[in-house]
């Protein structure tokens, strides 16, 4: 049974087609705004004794994490520090919400914080010490692994890849593996990479018009593998509506690391200030693979123009790979009215970053009707640049009896002032508008306490929230989401926590610090956006929920002088 035409509306086609790939031309770049989102995460990271209190350090300072928080910290030493950190992180990913949910655990160690601080004691009643510090910090470990199978289809990805298809001659999609490879072209109207991929595999169908001859020829509107409704084939048979299931897995891993140099001082015992820069470091890589497992599939025909109807599926696998540096500048003070009281405020400005993104794909698909078909992409390589978040933190800390600490943080992250602009500098607005249009700024508080019960010997523990910053919109799936590369899937988070306990031991200048840190972070995984397709209904695509475990030990070992 063939089915040379879709039967679905089709009136405006053009017009919407011309629209998707005007917003679509992300996807042929490295850029977008989901890759600044993904790539200015940070975690709570640093010592044992900063971690072991959830990191609600910024009114408190005196100590290797300060430098990477509150330089103003610094000011606080009296004398000189040196310390290393390590941890062991052992993480777990649980899909749900889909029919077969999965988990994913794997087990990695890091170092997290090395540094020194060093102090001249000037004497004065003014500015009584000067201190420097340098520092080397892990600020994000991008490693996690999630998957699952059987995510309910109401679409497909081969339909949403059509809406930014239509309009292009099936000609300049067509890849013979030699002289005809439109990979290579770079024009301002070159046809977006997934739709050469998609159309090579097989996703993407050129549906048939006939000529005033009455000859048949491909026009340049497309139909993708998913049917939505039962379709009379002209032969008084029903060809019911497409029905399936999808499958991911994601492999994520990498880093940002940050070396810090820092300045401050004391003044009075009342005002402790500090100046940092950092000097940032990066290196992102994912492997992620989509499956979609189809009934009544709309599928090309073998050596022929048109569709006919097939049981099968297809695999796209994508991988990317992205590094960069960049540079930042923190600015910070503490002020300390009372000896039981502190207040602390620090400003972090952007980090510039220069980027560098490679990327490349490939699509297998096999179905009953006989038809298989198979491409990949070369790889592209891009350079750019991004803007990360600027933050401003608060802090109050309160000393009680000498032998209690209790601190709060607020934290707010300007995740709505990211930008991405090409290698020469120039922002691109439409990265800028899904910027806003995606993204509002989070919050994070973070309360932390210590207890000293023997002058050696203390016990601390914390907690941390971070909300969404992802906007509501977004979140319920009324937007569009545009992404770069050949990989249209996306994973947004929605909340973070952070459960932290510890101890610490002091002697003779010596301490060694122990913390147990739990984080659970509860995120949304998309196998593409969800879109509104040609007919006029806005569809879902499928999607998990993804749900981050992570048991951390941290130590840490220093010597103060």
């Amino acid at each position: 049974m063939k089915k040379l035409t879709d039967n679905r509306p089709g009136l405006n086609r053009h017009i919407l087609a011309a629209l998707a790939c005007a917003a679509a031309a992300t996807g042929a770049s490295a850029q977008s705004a989901v890759d600044a989102y993904n790539l200015s995460q940070s975690e709570l990271r640093g010592t044992a004794r900063f971690m072991s209190m959830a990191g609600a350090f910024t009114a408190l300072g005196g100590d290797l994490s300060t430098l990477n928080q509150n330089p103003g910290g610094i000011g606080v030493y009296r004398g000189s520090d040196i310390g290393f950190t390590f941890d062991v992180n052992m993480m777990n990913a649980k899909t749900s919400g889909i029919l077969g949910g999965k988990s994913n655990s794997n087990t990695k160690c890091d170092v997290n914080n090395f540094g020194y601080v060093g102090t001249i004691n000037l004497g004065n009643t003014g500015l009584q010490t000067i201190s420097w510090g340098v520092s080397y910090s892990r600020l994000n470990s991008f490693n996690r692994q999630y998957s699952g199978v059987g995510m309910p289809l109401q679409t497909s990805l081969s339909n949403y890849i059509t809406t930014f298809t239509d309009g292009y001659d099936p000609g300049a999609l067509f890849d013979d593996g030699s002289q005809n490879n439109p990979y290579e072209d770079y024009s301002d109207n070159a046809p977006n990479w997934l739709s050469i991929l998609a159309f090579n595999g097989g996703l993407i169908t050129p549906q048939v018009g006939v000529d005033q001859e009455g000859n048949p020829y491909e026009t340049d509107v497309y139909s993708g593998l998913f049917q939505y409704q039962d379709v009379d084939d002209g032969a008084g048979h029903t060809i019911p509506a497409t029905t399936g299931t999808g499958n991911m897995a994601v492999t994520e891993s990498g880093y940002t690391d940050e070396y810090s140099i820092n300045f401050g001082g004391n003044v009075s015992n009342v005002v402790y200030w500090g100046l940092g820069i950092g000097i940032t470091d990066m290196g992102y890589t994912q492997n992620s693979t989509y499956v979609e497992n189809l009934n009544s599939a709309d599928v090309p025909v073998d050596g022929d123009m048109g569709t006919t109807v097939g049981n099968g599926g297809f695999q796209m696998t994508n991988w990317k790979h992205t590094s960069g540096t960049g540079v930042n500048v923190k600015l910070g003070l503490i002020l300390k009215p009372i000896n039981e009281l502190r207040l602390g405020i620090a400003v972090h400005t952007p980090t510039y970053w220069s980027m560098t993104t490679s990327y490349n794909a490939d699509v297998s698909l096999r179905f009953s009707s006989g038809f298989q078909g198979y491409n990949e992409t070369p790889t592209a390589t891009y350079d750019w640049q991004m803007r990360s978040p600027w933050k401003l933190m608060f802090g109050v800390a309160g000393v009680i009896g000498g032998r209690g600490i209790i601190s709060a943080d607020y934290e707010y992250q300007a995740y709505n002032g990211m930008r991405t602009s090409e290698a020469d500098g120039t922002e691109i607005d439409y990265f800028t508008g899904d910027i806003k249009d995606y993204f509002k700024a989070s919050n994070t508080i973070r309360l932390g306490a210590e207890f000293r019960v023997t002058p050696q010997f203390s016990i601390r523990a914390g907690y941390s929230y971070t909300s969404s910053n992802i906007k509501e919109d977004v979140e319920n799936s009324n937007i569009q989401v545009y992404t770069s590369g050949t990989n249209p899937a996306y994973t947004f988070d929605t909340n973070t926590q952070y459960i932290t306990c510890g101890l610490g031991y002091r002697f003779s200048g010596f301490y060694a610090d122990l913390a147990y840190v739990y984080k659970h972070r509860e995120s949304t995984y998309h196998a593409f956006t969800s879109f509104q397709d040609y007919d006029g209904y806005w569809t879902d695509a499928p999607s998990a929920k993804v749900t981050d475990g992570n048991s951390q030990l941290v130590f840490t070992i220093g010597y103060r002088f």
